[in-house]
């Protein structure tokens, strides 16, 4: 038996008011769509996981979701159904027993409601993630309030959603082009399929306005789990040549660093800072430096690698602290540059990055001009599940 997911990220998300959509938003340093597709991916009752989206976002959507294992995404449709059916067509060929439709704009997705879910369909051919209802509802129009309604029995419908694969495909179709359906559960009510409620999760709420992404992100600060922090040391000598590169940039210089990459002795602390982090190592465990394959090597790899590994574990970078001890070259001029591609490198925004520089008044061999040293410092955040694991 096969469980696959679709994951429909191809909507616009214009009540949030944002100048890109919803799901590429960053949330703890990756995107929306990121946590979500994570939490499919991780959980081991899933299989495929497939993701529906806009062409035109495309740049976007392979950032988002770097490092996870999905499938080719395919486009989506004027609308959510349409999408969703698009979805499914893509995936008829895998036939798949089972399939989970999951929206990208709720991140946090728990693994035992998925398990809930598929459970459930060993006795029904649809199951829906949904809360009851706890506040009193009203109808009002103009501002004033009509009437009051019975909330006996009204539930509150989230996603996941999880059908038998064949059936839902059948119903997705059986309704192409029309209108007024504005989840999966409701298709499969039209198509006369059994849809059985499973308890959903309070945290699993839908991001749609600013506020919802602030709490977004109050829950992900909630589950941070614990505070790492790591420290990186190195020095590389100078020798003849005519340039130096620091943190991925190329600053004029009458020597070289001597390396058997390129010795960006800075990008080498900074890697170290991360795998100390997460207790996994230094960066000549990983990349030896007698190692041919990294002969002449951007040290930017590096680093991406320790990242990849940092989010493999379900963290983040929260901080990184660098600071060059040499006497040349003068990095004033180029700290805004460095910050930046440091930033680039890492994932994360430029306040997350501080570069200084300093010197040690002529003393030992930075000081006498023999080489540059650098020490970094970096803050990650790992989920309480790996705490432990890591």
């Amino acid at each position: 038996m096969t469980n696959a997911a679709i994951i429909v990220a191809a909507g616009r998300g214009e009540r949030l008011g944002a100048e890109v959509p919803k799901q590429y938003l960053p949330l703890g340093g990756r995107a929306v769509l990121y946590h979500a597709a994570a939490a499919l991916c991780g959980h081991p009752g899933v299989g495929p996981v497939r993701t529906v989206i806009r062409p035109e976002d495309r740049e976007r959507y392979d950032a988002a979701i770097e490092g996870l294992d999905l499938l080719e995404p395919v486009a989506g449709g004027a609308s959510r159904q349409d999408s969703v059916r698009l979805g499914l067509e893509s995936l008829a060929a895998q036939a798949p027993s089972n399939v989970l439709i999951h929206d990208a704009a709720r991140p946090f997705l728990a693994a035992d409601l998925i398990g809930r879910l598929l459970g459930t369909l060993a006795t029904s051919p649809g199951a829906l993630a949904a809360l009851p209802v706890a506040d009193t509802l009203k109808r009002a129009h103009g501002g004033k309030v009509l009437e009051t309604l019975d909330r006996a029995g009204l539930w509150r419908a989230q996603t996941p959603q999880a059908f038998h694969f064949d059936a839902i495909l059948k119903a997705h179709q059986s309704v192409a082009g029309q209108t007024g359906f504005t989840d999966d559960a409701a298709v499969a009510e039209a198509a006369g399929l059994p849809v059985a409620l499973v308890e959903g999760d309070e945290d699993n709420f839908k991001i749609t306005t600013a506020a919802d992404l602030a709490r977004a992100e109050r829950v992900l600060l909630a589950r941070a789990g614990e505070t790492r922090v790591g420290t990186g040391y190195d020095v590389h000598r100078l020798g003849p040549g005519d340039g130096v590169t620091l943190c991925g940039v190329r600053l004029p210089c009458e020597m070289s660093l001597q390396g058997h990459s390129d010795a960006d002795v800075a990008l080498h602390a900074v890697t170290d800072a991360l795998l100390g982090a997460i207790g996994a190592g230094d960066i000549g465990s990983h990349f030896p430096p007698g190692d041919p394959e990294w002969a002449g090597a951007a040290s930017d790899q590096f680093v991406r690698d320790a990242c990849r590994r940092i989010a493999a574990r379900g963290g983040r970078v929260v901080h990184v602290d660098l600071t060059i001890v040499c006497e040349t070259p003068k990095i004033a001029p180029h700290r805004g540059a460095m910050t930046a591609r440091l930033a680039e490198v890492l994932g994360v925004g430029e306040g997350c990055v501080s570069v200084k520089a300093t010197t040690t008044e002529g003393l030992g061999l930075t000081g006498r001009g023999e080489g540059i040293a650098a020490q970094a410092v970096a803050t990650v955040r790992l989920p309480p599940h790996m705490v432990k694991s890591s």
